[in-house]
């Protein structure tokens, strides 16, 4: 008679997955470490899914959002930890992201045959960044809601098309019930229908190709270059980094509770210092300095030009910077790749230095 693990092994094909795992490697050297930033952003994005779940049983979009999370907050049980949780996890998602994709550009491992995964993984951050966008105005307090109107001047400065996409996402001239609405169905189905196949295939992208050495471990003979398997080595420090992860949200979230201000007044004059979340202060102020410098429509449209031009140049890292090509164009992207971190920092910082 088979034993009760052989039963499930055999019907579900577990055994073929652990041995997998067993034959796959992951390199092993000074920059390991930037590996486990990629686990960070799904562990972060399994507990906004779980929150969320909780959340949503809850939460009324429309005219009574503001009730609804009121209730949350402070009348059920534990809601407010769990609305805390949804919120820091999804900031920390953002920022592991966001480190993650560095150290992808800065170790070189969008090179062939992984540009499919650095173009995956930016979608995955478009999605993520309209994900907090969208999720941030739930709440329908007074900050949520002039934060979303700032937020919503970023669209509308593009040129020609901004402002219908605006109005669409509005539902109408002005933030209103109606745009809870739309962003909570744009949070909480239209996105998760489009971020889980592109993880999906992101994620069968890594396992396919493995995770990539940087140049400078490429260089070294191939008996030089160590490595650790990944099953159990690896996959127990990836599930550690978890369990710390897990520890650093509970302790955000119990420390730092996520506040609700009062309900939105389209009538009372915005708070002081608004300004949209930190994953979007760099555009924000960019637009900011740029309307100052060419008043008007001018300074807009040069920001969003600045920002697209930017983009597209980012995306197509893959097909400049190749194995088959110079030192040089290694060097020029690896120079690109720490002024895009110097702007993003500067005018991150020099946004906030202006909040009053």
């Amino acid at each position: 008679m088979a034993k009760r693990s052989d039963y499930w092994i055999d019907r579900f094909g577990i055994g073929d997955a652990i041995a997998y795992a067993k034959k796959k490697s992951v390199p092993l050297h000074k920059h390991s470490f930037w590996y486990y930033w990629g686990g960070i952003s799904l562990f972060c994005f399994l507990v906004q899914v779980v929150t969320g779940i909780l959340l949503m049983v809850y939460y009324r979009p429309g005219p009574e959002a503001f009730e609804s999370v009121r209730q949350i907050t402070y009348s059920i049980h534990f809601g407010w930890l769990i609305r805390s949780v949804h919120n820091w996890s999804a900031n920390l998602f953002l920022l592991s992201v966001f480190v993650h994709m560095f150290s992808v550009f800065f170790m070189k491992a969008y090179r062939g045959p992984r540009e499919f995964g650095w173009l995956s993984g930016i979608l995955l951050l478009m999605v993520g960044l309209i994900f907090g966008f969208s999720g941030y105005l739930l709440p329908m307090d007074d900050l949520a809601f002039f934060a979303t109107k700032v937020g919503l001047e970023i669209p509308s400065a593009v040129p020609i098309i901004g402002p219908p996409i605006a109005n669409l996402m509005r539902g109408g001239l002005e933030v209103s019930e109606f745009t809870v609405q739309r962003f909570f169905a744009l949070h909480a189905v239209i996105l998760p229908l489009l971020f889980l196949p592109i993880l999906g295939l992101h994620l069968w992208l890594v396992q396919k190709h493995g995770n990539a050495s940087p140049p400078s471990e490429e260089a070294k003979p191939e008996a030089e270059r160590k490595s650790i398997p990944f099953f159990p080595n690896f996959l127990a420090k990836d599930l550690a980094m978890w369990l710390i992860t897990l520890n650093v949200i509970a302790l955000f979230a119990a420390v730092f509770p996520w506040q609700l201000g009062e309900a939105a007044d389209p009538l009372r004059p915005a708070p002081l210092g608004i300004h949209p979340e930190w994953y979007f202060m760099s555009q924000f102020q960019t637009l900011k300095f740029m309307g100052k410098m060419f008043p008007g429509y001018a300074g807009e449209a040069i920001g969003m030009t600045l920002f697209t031009l930017g983009m597209v140049l980012w995306i197509l890292i893959p097909f400049y910077d190749t194995r088959d090509k110079t030192a040089l164009r290694a060097k020029r992207t690896t120079y690109f790749g720490l002024l895009v971190v110097g702007i993003l920092l500067l005018t991150t910082i020099w946004g906030y230095l202006g909040v009053r």
